[in-house]
């Protein structure tokens, strides 16, 4: 008793993501039934690496990679997936699959030469740092392509990347589009990019083709979206989240030309962390992976479900299929629908909130989802002016970096607010997008995640950024001249 006391403890402090001022990142409540499902894994504690081990916590992993797979437009009979440890776990599946497709013989022989890697700048650091480092490529084979404003992969560029990278004579194993940006839900093409894919290397004739991995962890759920019809609009979305969703889904109806899909559940699919998938059209293509029997003597004898012959885990909790499983049967795609709907509406009222001060702007307007990013300027700035200014000319290097120190301050102050007194909970991004000669821009971020949210949310962050502007714009006391009195 005393030590369960003394371990819930440990929770003091935490952030409750439920709560409805709570919009720091893309951090979800969860639901019961997902809570659920993690807490009878822990209880009966099955490994599901082998049927044998889970039972059917396996048959669970097989329902929910269908279900998945046929949200996204793969074929449910065909697919096939694993859950997995984090977003970072299934981008590191998608690369070693792509350079299996590329070398069959790299699980023996090794990663022989300088392979490439494909993405873009607004990427994740799990693709540009910790799968090249932790797969043993190097980040120096990491090949990154610029974006439009709307953080999405340049398509030209990309074009240009990959033919400069033929000429050189070096092979590109795997191109990464990200499907819902970590600051900004960009949206890359990925049926534009896996097109573009065919085409060069159909004309190439190299005796391969790239894989296309999709790092879908945030944007997958918005697949809920494939079958709406925003004209019927049978939820009845107000105009502009209408809009929203609809331009959203629109590119993510591509998700399904990827050769290989990152899926988590513990963000924007509301499960317990860590709850992610790897998910493959065609569950043959785990045969790459797969070890000889004979390697492990004393498991697989038996049984009608193996995923540990060809996963990297050696074990694998299936509190994560369950909370995911749970999820899914219920919310629905008319519960997610619903959901995503509800938190991109409170999204568009804080954005035309913003439009109204001339102090604010937002710097991902081109981007449709529950997350903004704005900057705020000191009063009397003319924030869109100054924005324009600060991307476009060079000129305005100084002016870019006071404000961005300015909001620096101003996220400072709201966030001791928030610890001090309950105020909203944002979070920052020290670099949104970089501009052209190299310069970081930072931006402040309300990502909404709590159904609880209401309309009258956006009038507390202006409350929080007016106190704040207040608190960094008054006149600090001279330390000389106190000293001298």
């Amino acid at each position: 008793e005393d030590v369960i006391s003394e371990i819930v403890g440990y929770l003091n402090g935490l952030t409750i993501w439920g709560h409805p001022l709570t919009q720091e990142n893309v951090v979800p409540p969860t639901t019961i039934p997902a809570i659920v499902g993690t807490l009878v894994a822990s209880i009966y504690n099955p490994n599901v690496i082998w049927d044998e081990y889970s039972h059917k916590v396996a048959e669970a992993e097989v329902e929910a990679v269908a279900m998945v797979a046929d949200l996204i437009g793969y074929d449910a009979d065909q697919s096939g997936g694993v859950f997995t440890f984090g977003g970072t776990g299934t981008t590191v599946y998608g690369i070693k699959l792509a350079l299996h497709r590329l070398n069959p013989d790299t699980g023996e022989r090794g990663v022989r030469e300088d392979v490439k890697v494909i993405t873009s700048d607004c990427s994740h650091y799990a693709t540009k740092r910790n799968a090249m480092n932790w797969l043993g490529l190097g980040t120096d084979n990491l090949v990154i392509v610029p974006t439009h404003s709307d953080n999405s992969m340049d398509l030209t560029c990309l074009e240009d990347t990959i033919c400069r990278l033929i000429d050189d004579g070096s092979r590109i194993a795997c191109i990464v589009p990200t499907v819902g940006t970590t600051d900004a839900f960009g949206i890359d093409d990925v049926a534009g990019i896996t097109a573009l894919r065919d085409r060069i290397f159909g004309e190439a004739d190299l005796g391969y083709t790239p894989h296309v991995h999709a790092d879908a962890v945030i944007g997958w759920v918005w697949s809920v979206f494939n079958d709406y019809d925003f004209e019927e609009n049978p939820l009845d979305f107000c105009r502009h989240t209408c809009r929203s969703l609809s331009d959203a889904s629109e590119r993510i109806r591509g998700l399904r030309k990827a050769d290989s899909v990152g899926v988590d559940f513990h963000k924007t699919g509301f499960a317990p962390y860590v709850s992610s998938l790897f998910l493959v059209p065609d569950r043959t293509m785990f045969d790459l992976l797969t070890r000889e029997q004979g390697a492990m003597p004393y498991l697989y004898q038996f049984g009608e479900y193996k995923p540990g012959v060809y996963t990297l885990e050696s074990s694998r909790n299936g509190g994560a299929i369950l909370a995911a499983l749970a999820n899914l049967k219920l919310l629905g795609r008319s519960g997610y629908q619903a959901l995503l709907g509800y938190l991109t509406d409170m999204a568009e009222h804080l954005r035309e909130r913003f439009e109204s001060e001339k102090c604010v702007h937002v710097v991902n307007d081109y981007n449709f989802g529950p997350v903004t990013l704005f900057r705020v300027y000191p009063p009397g700035t003319d924030a869109r002016r100054a924005w324009e200014r600060e991307i476009d000319d060079q000129a305005a290097r100084d002016e870019l970096v006071a404000h961005n120190e300015y909001n620096r301050q101003i996220f400072d102050h709201i966030q001791q607010e928030s610890l001090k007194s309950g105020g909203v909970n944002l979070s920052v991004t020290s670099a949104y997008r970089w501009t052209r000669w190299g310069d970081p821009i930072v931006a402040i971020k309300s990502f909404i995640m709590s159904p609880f949210t209401d309309e009258n949310s956006p009038e507390r962050i202006m409350g929080a950024i007016e106190r704040a502007q207040e608190a960094v714009d008054e006149p600090q006391p001279d330390p000389a001249a106190a000293s001298s009195s």
